[in-house]
């Protein structure tokens, strides 16, 4: 099967959005995620919210790449949030094609966590958005079945869970579990690779999510079994920031589709050249 391949913006976060889609294009990738909102304080903030100078820039780099956006991210659900002010990112997500919306949940009250991703799934759907909610294993959403309850407590068919296999596995969750969820509730996966050995604190987790992860095949994550239990022909966004290897940015992002490519060969008949 032909799977579509989406660049995410972890892997190329040292980029600005434009230079992300051509290097998208460059690497060979038909998508490529954008990040509007920061992930941490420690990141860029890039000026894509509105009618900008940057998002027209990102937008004639779409145009003249033919690449698409798979999604945008992130939207962190918190106890002070006020999902009306999300507006302004969906409408630019909107406006730059994206398909999905990443969530995630740092709320301890789940109730709240539940009320609040319904009224996120009724915005993002008058801008043809779907959120999915991912699971990290430092958030107050855990693990799958924890996202996959409180989506389903929505009451709503236009929300999805999203999995990265490294929080999959560093949650406890197992692909059995995927089994439990409707097909239209995976949308899309992330993939990526990482040692077996999980690390043993909660530094080590984040260094590990957000800058040393492995191309698919060179780890020891279970991801034959996890792709196996996912819905046939999901699209991936490739999320695998390798900050010590010191690839430039197109170099690295051939390396991960490429590598990725070869993996999927190997356990798929047709798979994206």
């Amino acid at each position: 099967m032909t799977r579509a391949l989406s660049l995410a913006a972890l892997t190329v976060l040292d980029l600005a959005p434009p230079e992300q889609v051509r290097c998208a294009a460059g690497a060979g990738y038909s998508h490529v995620g954008l990040r509007p909102v920061p992930a941490t304080d420690s990141e860029p903030t890039w000026a894509l919210v509105g009618d900008t100078p940057l998002r027209r820039d990102v937008l004639a780099a779409l145009r003249d790449s033919g690449i698409g956006v798979l999604d945008i991210e992130i939207l962190r659900l918190k106890p002070e949030t006020d999902v009306a002010a999300f507006e302004p990112v969906l409408e630019t997500g909107a406006v730059l094609g994206a398909r999905f919306v990443l969530v995630a949940g740092n709320d301890p009250d789940e109730a709240r966590t539940v009320e609040r991703l319904g009224c996120l799934a009724e915005l993002a759907s008058r801008y043809g958005l779907m959120p999915c909610l991912e699971p990290m294993p430092w958030t107050d959403v855990g693990d799958f079945a924890q996202a996959l309850r409180i989506v389903e407590a929505t009451g709503r068919g236009d929300v999805g869970v999203l999995v990265d296999p490294l929080h999959f596995d560093r949650g406890g969750s197992d692909a059995v579990e995927i089994g439990s969820a409707a097909p239209g509730r995976l949308p899309y996966m992330q993939l990526c690779d990482a040692p077996a050995e999980r690390p043993s604190d909660l530094q080590g987790l984040l260094l590990q999510a957000r800058a040393e992860r492995l191309p698919p095949g060179e780890g020891g994550l279970d991801l034959r079994r996890l792709l196996a239990a996912m819905p046939a022909g999901q699209p991936l966004s490739l999320e695998v920031p390798m900050v010590s290897r010191g690839l430039a940015p197109l170099a690295r992002a051939r390396l991960v589709r490429d590598t990725t490519c070869r993996w999927l060969a190997g356990g798929e008949s047709g798979a994206a050249a």
